[in-house]
């Protein structure tokens, strides 16, 4: 296991200088219109960590992939950045985060959609949790964020699987089904992921706490889009992130 350098409180973490890799995990299907945006903003976060983007295709049947290589191309010279991309054969975004996973090789691994509704600036905030004071696990909290929550549907239906969270494995967060987690990388690369789809979130948030962790929060900016704007989570999935909740509560 990597040694952890110990940082004071007041540190800021964008301005010490380290030789870790914040490993970026990056699903992507057909993310064509905003992908390019995406990595640019994760380029551009004034962060002294090596970055390591891990962009994984699912079958997209737009230029995702495409984009994706001519964009890792362009920064081939980057010695601060390494970029992977991967494609493969379409299985749900559950699929494409463990694979980029897998694939990450950093001592932080944080999930980052490939489409606009977060800010990669707030990784400075998400990690100043690790870097000073020792979290495992950190979440972005859009509740306690600036931001309008958009879709009163969304909405209610994250604060419910949020309260789900709470009363079955005696948590208090706020935001349970938000994109941006940031992890050790040695821990989540050992904890065993089954999911498919958009279950990833209830899943390893359930493993994560009944390891007795805890998941420290910060508040992020969320910039939420439409289904119209290519939004792909539905309400059937806020059912089956409080079945996979409830399962993984009760299951060995």
């Amino acid at each position: 296991m990597t040694t952890q350098p110990t940082l004071t409180r007041q540190e800021d973490p964008s301005s010490v200088t380290r030789t870790d890799t914040l490993s970026v995990v990056i699903p992507a299907y057909n993310e064509a219109p905003t992908l390019e945006s995406v990595l640019d903003k994760v380029a551009a976060v004034p962060l002294k960590l090596n970055v390591e983007m891990v962009i994984v295709d699912d079958g997209s049947k737009d230029r995702t992939a495409e984009i994706a290589r001519a964009w890792a191309q362009r920064h081939a010279d980057d010695k601060r950045l390494s970029v992977k991309v991967i494609s493969k054969e379409n299985g749900g975004k559950g699929t494409a985060v463990r694979r980029g996973i897998e694939e990450s090789s950093g001592e932080y691994v944080i999930i980052q959609d490939a489409d606009l509704e977060y800010d990669p600036n707030d990784y400075i905030k998400l990690l100043e949790p690790m870097l000073a004071e020792g979290a495992e696990v950190v979440y972005g909290s859009r509740i306690t964020g600036p931001d309008k929550p958009g879709s009163l549907k969304f909405y209610l239906g994250g604060k419910l699987v949020t309260l789900v969270t709470n009363i079955l494995y005696w948590s208090h967060i706020t935001d349970e089904p938000t994109c941006y987690k940031l992890f050790r990388g040695d821990l989540i690369r050992s904890i065993p992921l089954t999911c498919t789809g958009f279950e990833f979130c209830p899943e390893v948030t359930a493993k994560v706490l009944k390891r007795g962790i805890q998941i420290h929060e910060v508040p992020i900016r969320y910039f939420p889009r439409s289904i119209e704007e290519g939004k792909k989570i539905r309400s059937w999935d806020g059912i089956l992130a409080i079945w996979e909740l409830l399962k993984w509560r009760f299951r060995k």
